[in-house]
């Protein structure tokens, strides 16, 4: 009788007989599972990134305050649509007076069992908002969203305020990534790394800091604390791919980016004086270069 071959889950146990001391060691495993082709390039890259999971806070992919899409209480039925229509999002935060004080969540969906020619009072319509601390972390939240079916949550800080939002689908995207954009067997490359052409490759979750002392410049890390939070500061919406942000002396080119985040950027020195001190947010005509 022919001997049936393995199964997934059968080599990769065997592979973990060694039993691994630390996290480090799991890594090394999974990626000697991968180079024996026990593993492909996608399974690994989601291992990774549920791992991760566990070291990830809140805070680091939220959408930050100033980005959220939100709608008044008080705005007229004809804005509610428009925005919804524009944004294509499927939940809103909707407040009264300012973005701290979030009555509750609009689900899209329910406008259409709104009953058409009449007064529609919006507080019937809402959902309970879940608010949680910045500091919690991603495979958490994302326990607390599959028991309470809620997809999406407000982040508040320490004093209360509103900080930002954050999804099911943010969460999930952390754990599944972008492979192109996104993975690197390389563990010690980290969020920043150095292309063949001499650019620096950021994610944008980057810390201001890290990013300083790679570049050797001196951004202020007193409004956001990453290098995704000062572009979205600078160009004042949520940059396209392939858009171009100069802030004094770095342009940053973004790579991957979807309406509610970036994800990836390429920064370079610009050169000459004249590109001291400038923002400029510009659309180039060719497209971003192919990794």
């Amino acid at each position: 009788m022919e001997h049936e071959r393995p199964t997934f889950f059968e080599r990769l146990s065997s592979l973990l007989l060694r039993e691994p001391e630390d996290r480090a060691q799991l890594m090394a495993l999974l990626h000697s599972a991968h180079e024996r082709k026990l593993l492909d390039a996608d399974a690994l890259s989601i291992i990774e990134g549920a791992l991760a999971a566990s070291e990830i806070s809140v805070r680091e992919i939220m959408v930050p305050r100033a980005m959220m899409q939100v709608v008044a209480i008080d705005d007229p039925f004809e804005k509610i649509i428009a925005q919804i229509n524009r944004t294509a999002h499927s939940r809103f935060p909707v407040i009264e007076g300012s973005r701290d004080n979030v009555l509750g969540i609009l689900i899209a969906k329910d406008l259409l069992r709104m009953p058409p020619g009449k007064n529609v009072n919006l507080h019937d319509w809402l959902h309970p908002a879940v608010f949680i601390p910045e500091t919690k972390r991603l495979n958490v939240l994302l326990r607390e969203f599959r028991v309470s079916h809620n997809h999406m949550a407000i982040v508040v800080d320490e004093y209360a305020g509103v900080s930002g939002l954050i999804t099911i689908e943010d969460v999930l995207e952390q754990i599944v990534g972008d492979i192109e954009d996104e993975y690197d067997f390389d563990e010690a490359a980290d969020n920043i790394q150095i292309d063949r052409r001499g650019r620096y490759r950021i994610k944008a979750r980057t810390s201001i800091e890290d990013f300083n002392a790679a570049l050797g410049v001196q951004f202020s890390s007193d409004a956001c604390d990453t290098i995704g939070g000062l572009v979205l500061n600078h160009a004042g919406h949520v940059p396209r791919r392939n858009e171009l942000i100069d802030i004094d002396g770095i342009r940053f080119q973004v790579l991957r980016a979807d309406s509610r985040r970036l994800h990836t950027l390429f920064a370079s020195r610009l050169a000459g004086d004249a590109a001291d001190s400038m923002t400029r947010v510009d659309t180039p005509d060719e497209p971003a270069p192919t990794e």
